[in-house]
């Protein structure tokens, strides 16, 4: 009997000691939750029963309300460890992983905006593995972080998002630099066994006003096509109520057999916040694609978008006016005739959380 006591006795001595072990461990900290919802109305002004006029990516519509994307993202680390998953679901959200299937499918992969485990070896120094949102480029894929609510010609037609292994080094001071090796851009899933460099170089002033990023990807596609693109990406801001933003990119391929070719384009942001509740982002962009890469007619493009942010709270409404112009006649009238130019309007609102 004496033994049975001592035995219960040093059980519940050693249950003490192992939670009072356990009770010194870190806890893991919880999931940071967040999201974001966007939502537009667009009308071209041509009202061709044909064509929407829609040159770029994200608001192929017309005369319509339509759901832009909805997005839920978890963020969670632990040490040196995190991870990333961010989901999205909407016409955005398809044509963002067009080469992933049906985003109207519940949970397809093409759902999956970004998904990445990073590792941070040192303060300095950290990896991250799996499908994050590109590093090219001025625009962002979420509606909410961009001050224009229709993308530009330079966003639509560069790289949307990679999947591979980057790694995040700091070079001290504002100075970063990211490496990287990926699947072709865009592509999520792949059979080739074909893989792309990605680089961005960046800096910034002492006091973080001015940011300075060069952007760099280029590979091999399966059947033959060599394409390398670099990329310059500039924000200022002058005042605390004025700032500016420039974009240049070139993206030069060279089809197997036969010439080099490029398209290229430059866009400059202005952005004036006169208070808290309102501001104005006129975006002017050149886009050239004489090569006819990505329009078989070839020829260049200008574009010119006034919009407008209203905020309240998270919300932030978007009353947007954009003019496109062609070199040639790219766009349709009401009647089916072509002409060089066309006009746009478009009611957004964004939330985030």
């Amino acid at each position: 009997m004496a033994k049975v006591k001592f035995l219960f006795i040093s059980l519940i001595g050693f249950s003490f000691f192992a939670n009072a072990q356990d009770s010194t461990k870190p806890e893991s900290p919880k999931p940071v939750i967040t999201g974001s919802l966007d939502v537009y109305y667009r009308f071209n002004f041509a009202n061709s029963k044909t064509s929407q006029n829609n040159p770029t990516a994200f608001t192929n519509s017309q005369n319509s309300f339509e759901l832009g994307m909805a997005s839920i993202r978890a963020d969670h680390s632990f040490g040196k460890a995190s991870v990333t998953v961010d989901l999205g679901f909407g016409r955005r959200a398809q044509e963002f992983s067009y080469t992933d299937g049906n985003a109207n499918t519940f949970l397809s992969l093409a759902n999956v905006k970004q998904a990445y485990l990073s590792y941070a070896l040192s303060d300095k120094f950290k990896l991250t593995m799996g499908k994050w949102a590109t590093h090219i480029g001025y625009e962002l894929v979420d509606a909410y972080l961009n001050r224009n609510y229709s993308m530009s010609y330079m966003f639509s037609y560069g790289p949307f998002s990679n999947t591979g292994l980057k790694a995040d080094i700091s070079l001290g001071g504002k100075t970063a630099l990211m490496v990287g090796i990926s699947n072709p851009s865009d592509y999520a899933t792949t059979n080739s066994s074909r893989k792309w460099a990605i680089a961005q170089l960046s800096t910034a002033t002492a006091d973080s006003k001015w940011k300075f990023y060069l952007n760099y990807q280029g590979g091999k596609y399966d059947f033959g096509s060599n394409l390398n693109q670099f990329d310059v990406v500039v924000t200022g801001a002058i005042t605390d109520k004025f700032g500016i933003g420039y974009n240049g990119t070139i993206q030069l391929r060279k089809p197997e057999g036969s010439s080099a070719k490029n398209w290229w384009g430059s866009a400059i942001y202005l952005n004036a916040d006169p208070s808290s509740f309102f501001g104005l982002t006129l975006r002017a962009e050149y886009f050239q694609d004489k090569d006819g890469i990505i329009t078989a007619a070839g020829g260049n493009f200008i574009e010119t978008t006034l919009s407008g942010n209203i905020h309240e709270g998270k919300l932030t409404i978007i009353p947007e006016l954009r003019l496109d112009n062609s070199s040639h006649d790219a766009f349709e009238k009401k009647n089916g005739d072509l002409t060089g130019s066309t006009f746009s309007a478009i009611l957004a609102a964004t939330y985030s959380f």
